[in-house]
């Protein structure tokens, strides 16, 4: 029995073998190298010469966003794609991704910085063509289009961003000297077909201008059903379902909507959650939704509500992870939503603090956004203000 143990014993020894130790990665790559980093491939002229032109633009419409920084400096020919009818036929049928932001800081109020939230990265346009004697503000979006009004509430732009297309509208006919709300719908599916933008005052006064006349419009007064004057939440940009443009109001609380179709105003009595602060109007996918801080002794946290339609009551649907609203526990924050598309994008801050985040509506998935750090610099910006838009190469103001 001995014998027979310590056969087993010294079989056991010899069939064992030692835990695998960590090999440097150049030892580990030294068998790769041949066939990735030391091959190269050359493509063949006389095959790629007769590459389907149709097919060359269906591949450029369906590259990432971002690489059209790149892919315009190429040639004359790539940067004529953007004028090009069939290119932005084949751009119509990409299916539309997540939105990107479109921001002004605090310390740079002249020249904006845009987010592309699928890259994770910060991107800073020039556009050469927005006055710079006076701050601008973006305001509202559609197409890929991003309309702009200056501080004083006078005059309005609107700039693709990404190709600097460029218009200044025509002057109001109603000179309004306080603040306005401003919503941006398109006449089709693209901006080819036109668009209109609509601004609304507290006293009830409106304008609607449309990019194919080149005109502002007066389609007439406020329904007397619809109390004034609007106590209009400024802070909520509008969002836009269908043709429609909803915005927040106060006194009474609730929305008012206005149908850039028909030109028929309707209003919503919606009351609030209790203890809500910063709070702004969202869509994703035809809901309409509610964003803000709801504050309770000295606990903060964000919270996402759904309009029920049924109801006309507001439903929580999610809140901000408990362990990222520590952190927010005994300051006083505050929130200003810069894109209220599906994809929302939230600046916190107070005294200590400078937070950008991110939420997704559909996943319901949170996420952090590194800060924006101008060019050639190392200082974190303050992010102003902001709105979302859907970019898109051959969006023509």
């Amino acid at each position: 029995m001995m014998g027979g143990g310590k056969s087993s014993e010294f079989k056991m020894v010899e069939n064992y073998k030692p835990p695998p130790t960590k090999k440097p990665r150049r030892e580990r790559n030294r068998g790769k190298l041949p066939e990735t980093a030391g091959s190269t491939e050359v493509m063949e002229q006389h095959i790629w010469k007769e590459f389907p032109e149709d097919l060359f633009e269906a591949v450029i419409a369906r590259l990432p966003i971002a690489t059209f920084f790149r892919f315009r400096s190429v040639c004359r020919k790539w940067n004529s794609l953007l004028t090009s009818h069939s290119f932005s036929q084949h751009c119509a049928e990409v299916p539309q991704g997540h939105p990107w932001f479109y921001t002004i800081t605090h310390e740079n109020v002249n020249s904006g910085a845009m987010y592309d939230p699928c890259t994770n990265k910060w991107h800073h346009p020039s556009i050469p063509s927005l006055p710079t004697e006076v701050i601008i503000l973006p305001v509202a979006s559609a197409g890929g289009l991003v309309c702009f009004l200056d501080i004083g509430h006078r005059n309005f732009y609107v700039c693709n961003p990404l190709t600097q297309s460029f218009k200044e509208l025509p002057a109001r006919s109603v000179r309004v000297w306080s603040r306005v709300a401003v919503g941006m719908t398109l006449n089709g599916n693209s901006t080819s077909e036109g668009y209109k933008i609509l601004w609304v005052g507290c006293d009830g006064e409106y304008e609607v201008y449309d990019s194919v006349e080149n005109t502002w419009t007066r389609p007439g007064s406020m329904p007397s059903n619809i109390k004034l004057p609007l106590a209009l939440n400024f802070r909520s940009q509008a969002v836009s379902i269908d043709g429609t443009l909803y915005f927040m109001r106060a006194d009474p609380e609730g929305i008012v909507s206005y149908d850039m179709i028909n030109g028929v105003w309707k209003q919503f009595s919606i009351p609030s959650p209790l203890h809500l602060t910063d709070h702004t109007l969202a869509e994703c996918r035809g809901r309409i939704l509610l964003v803000g801080l709801l504050t309770k002794n000295a606990a903060t946290c964000v919270c996402i509500w759904e309009l029920q339609k049924m109801t006309l009551l507001w439903k929580e649907v999610d809140r901000m992870p408990n362990i990222w609203c520590l952190e927010f526990y005994g300051k006083h924050v505050r929130m200003n939503c810069l894109g209220n598309k599906g994809l929302l994008m939230l600046s916190l801050r107070s005294r200590q603090m400078n937070r950008l985040v991110t939420y997704d509506v559909a996943s319901r998935e949170w996420r952090k956004v590194p800060g924006c750090v101008l060019p050639r610099g190392r200082r974190r910006q303050w992010i102003a203000c902001g709105t979302a838009f859907h970019p898109s190469p051959t969006a023509l103001a």
